[in-house]
């Protein structure tokens, strides 16, 4: 029987990735658009980045998906990156804000 996975719990383990250029996690930062847990172990995160260009698109997504890894009963995590909707500093959260100084 698989250990159920929470998506609040995945979006927790997240917080520990972080935008190498920015310095604060991709969850503060508002990359992560939507988090899918399915019964077989596996989680699909969606997510985007600050500029479509970004240098460090295989690094980041690569990271994540390592870090939802590590949560018991995951079998695989896949990240996607989206360009839609584009990221805008309006997605950042409160703590975010905060951590960038707005």
């Amino acid at each position: 029987m698989a250990v159920a996975v929470s998506k609040d719990q995945v979006l927790e383990v997240l917080k520990e990735v972080t935008d190498p250029e920015i310095g604060v996690n991709v969850v503060d930062l508002g990359l992560v658009y939507n988090v899918d847990v399915h019964d077989d172990g596996t989680i699909d995160v969606e997510m985007t980045l600050t500029a479509p260009g970004c240098p460090l698109h295989d690094t980041i997504s690569r990271t994540a998906e390592m870090a939802v890894e590590t949560l018991d009963g995951v079998k695989e995590a896949r990240v996607n990156i989206v360009w839609n909707p584009p990221w805008t500093p309006d997605m950042l959260t409160d703590e975010g804000r905060r951590l960038l100084g707005f």
